[in-house]
């Protein structure tokens, strides 16, 4: 069976397994994110220092649509696979009843950042740790003033949402473990131009820690399966 290999673009030929399910020059069988990883498209960014959290839009309080905690912007001719996304939350007291935490990812469909925004410029670093940043992709942390081009959840990829409940008479509760994990079976195709929105958010102000994990595949590759 031939497979076009998706670095080189050459055609390969593997007799059983396809090319492109394979990696170290089709010697050994992959699951295809392994696989793309292997050939240099596996993106990460890690948001947060060792001991002190990001504080995003709405300055930690509820969320602010218009401000994310993390953004990766897709650029046209790249598409996006997200493989996991996470976020650990750092929850204030909570000091009565039915105060909020949330965290929220989602995708802005056909529009990439334009780099404006007052905000944190983030790296992006290769999942083969002796390759440099997968191509077409940029993040940006902590947005505390907005973009020009404002950011629009056009839908939800996750979210999680926790509400304080006292018994008995009110007093200061602490909650300390607040998180969301993103682990598509099936990933959706983010093409660019788009982005992906990460948020955190609560009634009392919060910081949070985020953690993305990606393959970002030229998208020329998927115009033939529409």
């Amino acid at each position: 069976m031939a497979a076009v290999d998706l670095i080189t673009k050459s055609v390969k030929y593997d007799g059983n397994e396809a090319y492109d399910r394979s990696f170290l020059d089709g010697k050994i069988a992959a699951d295809w994110r392994q696989a793309l990883i292997a050939r240099g498209l596996g993106g990460q960014i890690t948001v947060g220092a060792i001991s002190t959290g990001i504080t995003g839009g709405g300055a930690g309080t509820v969320i602010d649509i218009e401000q994310p905690e993390l953004l990766i912007s897709i650029a046209s001719g790249t598409t996006l696979i997200p493989l996991r996304l996470q976020a650990e939350v750092n929850i204030g007291i909570q000091t009565t009843d039915s105060h909020v935490n949330e965290i929220l990812f989602g995708v802005n469909r056909g529009v990439a950042w334009d780099g404006t925004g007052t905000k944190t410029d983030e790296t992006i670093f290769n999942m083969r740790s002796d390759l440099t940043a997968p191509s077409g992709v940029v993040a940006a942390s902590a947005f505390t003033v907005d973009p020009t081009i404002i950011p629009v959840v056009t839908w939800d990829l996750a979210r999680k949402e926790a509400l304080t409940d006292v018994q008995g008479t009110a007093a200061t509760v602490l909650v300390t473990s607040f998180e969301l994990i993103y682990e598509p079976i099936n990933p959706p195709l983010i093409v660019g131009p788009a982005c992906v929105l990460m948020y955190a958010g609560g009634s009392i102000a919060v910081t949070a820690y985020m953690q993305a994990y990606f393959l970002a595949v030229p998208s020329a590759l998927l115009t033939s399966l529409s």
